[in-house]
C-alpha cells in the first residue's frame, strides 16, 4: 500500500513540475532579430525572409518548429531554443544553425 501512495505522490509532483516548466517557457521574452546572437546566426522570425544569398544552405520548409534544437511544443507559435538562452524563437522562424528533426 505504501509503495502505491509514494508512486502517486511522485507522479503528482512530476506532473506539477512539467506544468510549471511549460508556464515558465511561456513567460520567456522573444528573441529580437537585432540581438547580437540572432544577427550572428541570421535569425529571422519569418523563415520566408531568410537571407538566401548570405545563407545558401537555407531550403524552403526549414523552420524553427521543425528544427532539432527547438524545444517548444508542436502547434505553438513560439518556444525556447538553447541557442538563445532565456528567450523564445518563433516556430516559423529560421537561423543558420537549423538541423532537421530526426
Amino acid at each position: 500500500m505504501r509503495n502505491r501512495r509514494e508512486f502517486i505522490a511522485q507522479l503528482s509532483a512530476g506532473a506539477s513540475a512539467l506544468v510549471g516548466a511549460s508556464a515558465m517557457a511561456a513567460d520567456l521574452p522573444m528573441v529580437a532579430e537585432t540581438d547580437a546572437q540572432a544577427k550572428a546566426l541570421g535569425y529571422v522570425a519569418d523563415a520566408a525572409k531568410a537571407d538566401k544569398a548570405k545563407f545558401p544552405k537555407f531550403a524552403a520548409g526549414q523552420q524553427c518548429g521543425n528544427c532539432a534544437l527547438y524545444q517548444g511544443k508542436a502547434g505553438l507559435a513560439s518556444g525556447p531554443c538553447p541557442l538563445f538562452a532565456g528567450k523564445q524563437v518563433a516556430a516559423k522562424g529560421w537561423c543558420s544553425a537549423y538541423a532537421k528533426k530526426a
